[in-house]
């Protein structure tokens, strides 16, 4: 099974770098990140020179949370470029077909094509974390590593739920475009849940706040680990695997 798996995370991520979406994604994702980690550097200088010995400002823990919302931010828009072809391309290219008759399990083509992606994803979250080195190195008192790892596992979980849901969107079409639309369009409604949880009905402010990643991700950004915002990352990686898996099952039967 193992073998599989990675037979089949090898060639999704050898087809990533075959293709200029892959190289698309890296340097939008490095050039923006970069870009506004350097704003957010000179914005905590010049903080930290107007600042006073009555209102200190901690200009390292200020960029770590502003870094993070960012890169929060920039995945929203580039995850469904990642996902948009996992599923599309292959039912374009007829491909799906052939995949269907190799001795894989659903389960074996899925986890194989979702370590692909996330791996490719790991890549970014490294690149990201290389400019972190400046706080480290010239801030007065370097920041804490546990709440930098927390904020950082709270966005390798956010990407793991988004990913599992973008998978299961490619499946529904043949359309790279239309996949990525509507991972787009989810993503961006599951976003602004968390503004529509602040007025109403308190019963439905709450449903729609939970539902609303945003709100679960802001914890681990501020270095807190929660299980219960734990479970719910999991439980929509967990979701978003079974819906694929239900509807590669009802593509291999048609």
């Amino acid at each position: 099974m193992i073998k599989n798996v990675w037979h089949v995370m090898g060639k999704e991520l050898k087809s990533y770098f075959y293709s200029p979406v892959a190289y698309v994604v890296l340097t939008l994702f490095i050039l923006l990140v970069g870009w506004r980690y350097s704003v957010l550097l000179v914005n905590a200088a010049l903080q930290t020179a107007a600042g006073t010995p009555y209102a200190p400002f901690d200009g390292p823990q200020y960029v770590i949370l502003n870094h993070f919302a960012v890169i929060s931010t920039v995945l929203l828009f580039l995850l469904p470029l990642i996902t948009m072809g996992v599923y599309a391309e292959e039912k374009k290219k007829g491909t799906m077909e052939l995949l269907f008759t190799l001795p894989l399990s659903n389960g074996q083509i899925i986890l194989g094509k979702f370590l692909a992606n996330f791996l490719f994803c790991l890549l970014l979250f490294c690149g990201s974390a290389v400019p972190l080195i400046t706080l480290f190195r010239f801030a007065a008192a370097p920041p804490a590593i546990i709440p930098i790892l927390v904020g950082y596992l709270g966005i390798v979980l956010l990407t793991a739920a988004v990913l599992s849901l973008g998978h299961f969107l490619s499946t529904l079409t043949e359309n790279q475009i239309v996949a990525a639309a509507l991972t787009f369009v989810l993503v961006i409604v599951l976003y602004f849940f968390n503004e529509f949880g602040q007025a109403g009905n308190e019963g439905l402010a709450a449903v729609l706040r939970y539902l609303s990643p945003l709100s679960h991700l802001e914890s681990f950004l501020v270095g807190t680990l929660d299980v219960s915002h734990l479970i719910y990352f999991i439980s929509v990686w967990v979701f978003g695997i079974f819906l694929t898996y239900r509807t590669l099952e009802s593509l291999r039967w048609r």
